[in-house]
């Protein structure tokens, strides 16, 4: 059933718990569970929708479950839909915002939706999609009781994002302790073999793990991915650092993002979120980018596209053939009111993330419209006709065509 090659498990992972790689026990060693298991393993990779944007950053243990999938095994999408609506606390310096019941199921259609390139949902056994209120919204008191009495809350407070904000003196609220051993019981609901996660999800998981063997499961293995480094090469991947690159993002505007990838980042971006070998990386590191992006794209919105945007791409960087390039993302301008500063357009078309910010990209000299830099601030346009058909960019990664 399985490939005794095990290098599709290996690949950009950080740690397999337990890992007694010399051991043939199935308990211990992932790999001897792989080639000895009668039946396909149950991966688990759990997500709450908390927001509707998924990132690259969200695609790599996304990646590892379809690369089990791909081995026969079956994947156990959790959506989190009972615990988005108390929060993860992983990593948080203050509580979570509460969602709605409603947010919640949007939110979870719109993850699904951007999940569909990545994972199998053809192939029959080959994907489960759980809901965790299917489980969670019917435990009584005294579920919640004896849950609660598998751990100590000095067991909690070892858990870094919670000891971190006892130690500043910050509000720790009782909800957030049922987090981990919510999602800790998702493992016992599904019966898992494995869980994925990021390497924040370590205490998360093992809890997963304790539980299993208090309720007389074996206990899952635990996969942990490392978190991304986003487009900026300092920090992870997030939406609030403007340094990511989403799964739903126009191809041009991927294509863009990913050709101007850090040099540093090149190796961890091929290794993490494509399946080429390392091998084949170009030694140039522009040939390198180019290839990333093409890679990427290709995953998401198909080779032609990919090959399109490139051509695009090039285009654009360098200012030729503006009015012909294909794949450029269209904005109305029938949902701008006449006359307008041309600061006010950057932030109501996306290119920008307020007026504010359109004002300083026009004085850093970043503007440009149909291949001319733009250095007034404070540009008025009376007409949509005076826009109509041209290419508003910002930088070399955001181009827009104005269409009336």
């Amino acid at each position: 059933m399985t490939n005794n090659n095990f290098a599709w498990l290996h690949r950009g992972i950080t740690e397999i718990f337990p890992n007694q790689s010399d051991s043939e026990n199935i308990t211990e060693n992932l790999t001897q569970l792989c080639l000895k298991s009668s039946r396909p393993l149950r991966v688990k990779l759990g997500i709450d929708p908390t927001g509707t944007d998924l990132h690259l950053g969200h695609s790599i243990p996304f990646r590892k479950l379809r690369a089990f999938q791909d081995q026969g095994h079956t994947a156990i999408v959790i959506i989190g839909d009972f615990t988005a609506q108390i929060g993860d606390p992983t990593g948080k310096d203050k509580v979570r915002k509460q969602l709605t019941p409603e947010d919640v199921k949007q939110n979870a259609e719109t993850y699904l939706n951007q999940l569909r390139p990545i994972l199998d949902f053809d192939t029959p056994d080959r994907l489960e999609i759980r809901y965790n209120s299917e489980w969670l919204s019917s435990l009584n008191l005294a579920k919640i009781q004896e849950l609660l009495a598998t751990m100590t809350v000095q067991q909690m407070l070892a858990k870094e994002g919670f000891n971190n904000r006892y130690t500043q003196e910050n509000p720790i609220y009782l909800h957030e302790f049922l987090y981990p051993l919510m999602q800790g019981y998702d493992s016992v609901a599904v019966n898992a073999d494995v869980e994925l996660g990021g390497t924040d999800q370590k205490f998360n998981i093992a809890v997963g793990r304790d539980l299993q063997k208090y309720f007389g499961q074996k206990p899952q293995f635990g996969v942990l991915l490392p978190i991304l480094i986003g487009t900026d090469g300092e920090q992870k991947m997030s939406k609030s650092l403007n340094n990511y690159v989403a799964l739903k993002d126009d191809a041009l505007s991927m294509y863009s993002k990913l050709e101007k990838t850090p040099d540093s980042l090149l190796t961890n971006y091929f290794e993490l979120l494509t399946d080429l070998s390392l091998a084949q990386i170009p030694e140039n590191p522009r040939e390198a980018q180019k290839l990333l992006a093409l890679e990427i794209v290709s995953q998401y919105h198909g080779k032609e596209a990919a090959l399109t945007v490139q051509k695009t791409a090039l285009e654009l960087i360098s200012n030729q053939n503006l009015a012909n390039a294909e794949a450029v993302p269209e904005f109305s301008l029938n949902n701008v009111e006449f006359p307008a500063k041309l600061f006010y357009i950057l932030n109501v078309s996306g290119l920008v993330n307020s007026s504010g910010d359109g004002r300083r990209q026009i004085q850093g000299g970043s503007v440009r419209l149909d291949g001319d830099r733009i250095i007034d601030p404070n540009l008025t346009i009376e007409t949509p006709s005076e826009l109509a058909n041209k290419i508003l960019q910002v930088g070399k990664k955001k181009f827009i065509r104005l269409i009336s």
